[in-house]
């Protein structure tokens, strides 16, 4: 019974991180499909191109959620039926899978940045603020939305091993986990990087 549970709840994950939110917000407030101006990624940053503000933002919260709240409902109720740290790093997995594939858009997903933060904020609150900060000392510094990301995505499972080896065993699930998605993280990024590596990517508060 107990692998039923863990076959729906990362099933469940996977559907809730197939809606694509830069899309479905777009849509209710009658913006261009993201996927089809910009860099064609449906995110909240490309969604920002469109000139909406409160868009993008409502992408970003919800793309967040959609890696928060399959986490969270884990850690809550799962103890109960017997799932622990393994059906945690299925679900966290899942659901930032299912940003970058979604059944329900033809697989055609986003970066994942908004969706990892999310999964990062619900397996431990305290990574996901060292995760942030990550991202906005590199973000100030380089100037590079992109880089920043990739760097937070990278250090944040270093940062949970460490942090748990200081205090207690890191579940070794989880770091592999939060690693295969640094690493799915840089592969979406792929196209930024062949851009940095050029001198082409844009920078923040750079004029076009």
């Amino acid at each position: 019974m107990e692998f039923v549970y863990v076959l729906l709840l990362t099933a469940a994950a996977y559907l809730i991180g197939s809606l694509s939110f830069a899309v479905l917000v777009s849509r209710l407030m009658g913006l261009s499909d993201p996927r089809t101006y910009g860099s064609k990624n449906p995110g909240a940053t490309n969604v920002l191109r469109s000139g909406s503000k409160v868009a993008a933002i409502a992408t970003l919260l919800l793309d967040a959620l959609k890696g928060w709240l399959p986490v969270v409902a884990v850690k809550c109720w799962g103890p109960a039926y017997g799932l622990g740290d393994g059906t945690l790093a299925l679900v966290a997995l899942a659901a930032f899978m299912g940003h970058l594939f979604p059944v329900f858009f033809r697989f055609r997903g986003g970066k994942g940045v908004a969706t990892a933060a999310g999964v990062i904020f619900a397996v431990q609150p305290w990574l996901g603020l060292v995760a942030l900060a990550i991202w906005a000392v590199v973000a100030y510094f380089s100037r590079y939305v992109a880089l920043a990301s990739m760097v937070a995505g990278l250090l944040a499972p270093a940062f949970f091993l460490f942090g748990h080896s200081v205090l207690w065993d890191a579940p070794g699930v989880l770091v592999l986990s939060l690693s295969l998605m640094g690493l799915l993280l840089v592969w979406r990024h792929s196209d930024n990087i062949n851009r940095l590596l050029a001198g082409q990517e844009s920078k923040i508060g750079a004029k076009k």
